[in-house]
């Protein structure tokens, strides 16, 4: 027993997906029953991203609008959206580690509804490229956020709560997502674009104001580097460095750009299945339903898996699982007549994805100490953002240009899809599979 108790050990220090401890997590309730901070939190969240949403659809109907619906200028909002946000979070990654995490969650919020605002009160969205500003403007001005609430979370949550408070984290994003979509399908299909986006201007306002009412949660002052932008650029480097000689952390940190190859694709081919489709009297509202089932899966998966995502037997392969299951739904969804029933396909491919993004986000968190959170979570970000990026720009100019069908293109996606989530499988280490070994044993 003490022989078998020493392997475990040497399979840690080798090369390893899992934490060194048993997972255990408490009870969705019990945390927001205990954790005032948390559900702060999290109602700030909820808020927050029922703004992102109500912009996000906005953006691309507006995108349709102005270029009489070609699918390059639609993909053109995820592709801004994206290739705005990924060169900046490792700086942004870097801000979280030397500046108040609550501090940039309320810049982030109070910025996008002071651009929103001001787009609105001049009349500025009357062209294709004015929609894009906006796009990026906004990024820019959210850009903040991700890596400071990402870190901050840690702060406020201990080692049994940090899983739980992710999957409760993806479900209220996702939930919001599905409100936020559903409500502002229907907004605009009733009220029109800009009165939806003076409507989501108040969710900005009112999460700012509920971040600032949050303790102040980190770094402290020991934690913060010194010095200016230089200083900064040569603690991003360092970021990447530590990275790379972290095995546990460096293969984790692709995790969400592995599903996003054929993910970033998929967000903007929603739009065109929900113009194709038909679910609603217009397409706003096609387009909404079918992100209320994206959002639902998504917040759904990892709360339904969450014991999944506690087994050490399974923790090494998770992750390259949920990128495959992912895939094979969006295989399904390309060769299905789309009737409702394909609602089913899109709630449970994102609902897998969605355990992939709250698995590596935990075992990131769990991996990195406080004074580098900021930076692993600018780079875990700036891969999935580029990455989400271009497979939509990609997509776009197959689309726009004639290569290949809308299913064809969704299937081209899945099959990538799939093959990362074999590469994940394929490449888990000798260690790895030596731990899964020792756990079932147990």
């Amino acid at each position: 027993m003490l022989k078998t108790h020493s392997n475990w050990l040497d399979a840690l220090d080798d090369n390893l997906l899992l934490p060194a401890y048993a997972v255990t997590s408490i009870g969705y309730v019990e945390l927001l029953r205990k954790n005032r901070p948390f559900r702060r939190l999290f109602a700030a969240n909820m808020i927050s991203f029922v703004g992102d949403w109500f912009t996000i659809i906005s953006m691309f109907l507006l995108a349709g609008e102005v270029s009489d619906g070609s699918p390059l200028a639609i993909a053109g909002v995820m592709a801004v959206r994206s290739l705005t946000h990924a060169p900046l979070e490792p700086l942004t990654g870097m801000f979280a580690d030397k500046y108040s995490r609550r501090g940039l969650m309320v810049l982030a919020n109070g910025s996008s509804f002071v651009v929103l605002t001001t787009f609105l009160a001049f009349d500025l969205l009357g062209s294709l490229w004015s929609v894009y500003a906006l796009t990026s403007t906004l990024v820019l001005a959210r850009v903040l956020f991700d890596p400071a609430e990402y870190a901050y979370l840690p702060n406020i949550c201990d080692e049994e709560e940090l899983l739980t408070a992710n999957a409760m984290g993806s479900a209220g994003w996702s939930a919001s997502l599905g409100i936020g979509a559903g409500l502002g399908g229907l907004t605009i299909s009733q009220l029109g674009i800009e009165m939806a986006l003076w409507i989501d201007t108040l969710t900005f306002l009112i999460s700012a104001l509920m971040f600032a009412s949050l303790p102040f949660g980190g770094p402290s002052k020991e934690e913060r580097g010194e010095g200016g932008i230089l200083t900064g650029l040569v603690e991003i480097v360092d970021g990447w460095k530590h990275i790379r000689s972290n095995p546990p952390i460096r293969r984790v940190v692709f995790a969400k750009a592995m599903w996003a190859a054929g993910g970033g694709a998929q967000v903007f081919l929603l739009i065109l299945i929900g113009m194709e489709a038909g679910f609603g009297s217009v397409a706003a509202g096609s387009i909404g339903i079918l992100y209320m089932a994206r959002g639902f899966g998504s917040g759904t998966g990892p709360v339904v898996g969450r014991r999944l995502m506690q087994s050490d037997r399974l923790r090494p392969s998770l992750l390259g699982w949920s990128i495959l299951i992912a895939g094979t739904f969006y295989l399904a969804i390309s060769a299905v007549e789309w009737t409702w029933a394909i609602l089913v396909l899109v709630f449970i491919s994102h609902g897998s994805s969605g355990i992939n993004w709250v698995l590596s986000t935990t075992l990131l968190q769990e991996r990195t100490e406080d004074e580098w959170r900021g930076r692993v979570a600018g780079t875990d970000y700036f891969l999935l953002t580029g990455m989400m990026g271009f497979s939509a720009l990609g997509a776009g100019l197959v689309m726009e240009y004639d290569v290949l069908s809308l299913r064809e293109t969704i299937a081209v996606t899945a099959l990538i899809q799939i093959a990362m989530g074999i590469i994940w499988l394929t490449l888990v280490t000798p260690s790895e599979r030596s731990m899964t070994e020792l756990a079932n044993a147990s």
